[in-house]
């Protein structure tokens, strides 16, 4: 199931995607084909996971930008790197930016497969050495890429650490020190820019397939994780 053909259940199902206000609303079929087929925005190349609002709101734009997350219990703050990489670049950048946890991992699959409203399941692994987190991802860098239901986190609480790449394809850097993940970025020619926008900041909408979750399931299993 393509973009077209999975777009009407996806965006009722998106939770950041208001019905009243869509931008979607008022479109034909072929308009609206048109649109989701555009993956590319000047040098910026998306993933098959989403597409901007139809009035594009927000480009897609590489870079990344620093903000900081505040524990709502605890008032911790915490700094963060979020970031955008075209198409090219992006998985080899996220397997890059796990290097810092160091060599015992644990795991978060995320998945809104089986959910509406924008919910979504959490499963854990823990304890997973990273070569070999890595390597089940290689074998599965098409699902991560372009399944708009499936996002991860890989953690290290001991420093504490998290690399999230989430639905959206996105990547969120959280720790405590986070100048190596910074020379990653720029490694790949990622540019801090504090005042860039994400996709998630607008109206947008995310693509599946049956066959991704099918994967999904091959893939939680390969690294241990019961489903509930």
């Amino acid at each position: 199931m393509g973009f077209l053909k999975q777009f009407f259940r996806t965006i009722m199902q998106e939770g950041s995607v208001p019905k009243a206000a869509s931008s979607f609303e008022r479109i034909g079929k072929a308009d609206l084909q048109d649109h989701l087929a555009i993956s590319r925005y000047g040098s910026f190349e998306l993933t098959d996971a989403i597409r901007p609002s139809y009035d594009c709101r927000i480009l897609p734009k590489e870079g990344v930008r620093r903000d900081t997350y505040c524990d709502p219990q605890t008032g911790t703050r915490i700094p963060v790197l979020m970031g955008a990489a075209s198409r090219e670049k992006l998985f080899d950048l996220f397997i890059d930016l796990l290097d810092p946890l160091g060599s015992v991992v644990d795991v978060v699959l995320e998945t809104s497969h089986r959910q509406i409203c924008g919910k979504h399941d959490d499963l854990l692994r823990e304890a997973i050495d990273l070569p070999v987190l890595k390597s089940v991802f290689c074998n599965y860098e098409d699902l991560l890429m372009n399944d708009g239901c499936t996002g991860i986190a890989v953690l290290n609480s001991s420093i504490p650490y998290e690399v999230q790449f989430d639905e959206h394809k996105l990547l969120i850097v959280y720790g405590s020190n986070l100048e190596e993940s910074e020379q990653i970025f720029a490694k790949y020619g990622v540019k801090l820019n504090d005042d860039l926008h994400f996709l998630t900041e607008a109206e947008h909408v995310h693509s599946s397939r049956n066959s991704y979750q099918r994967r999904f399931d091959f893939l939680r299993r390969d690294l241990g994780i019961d489903l509930f």
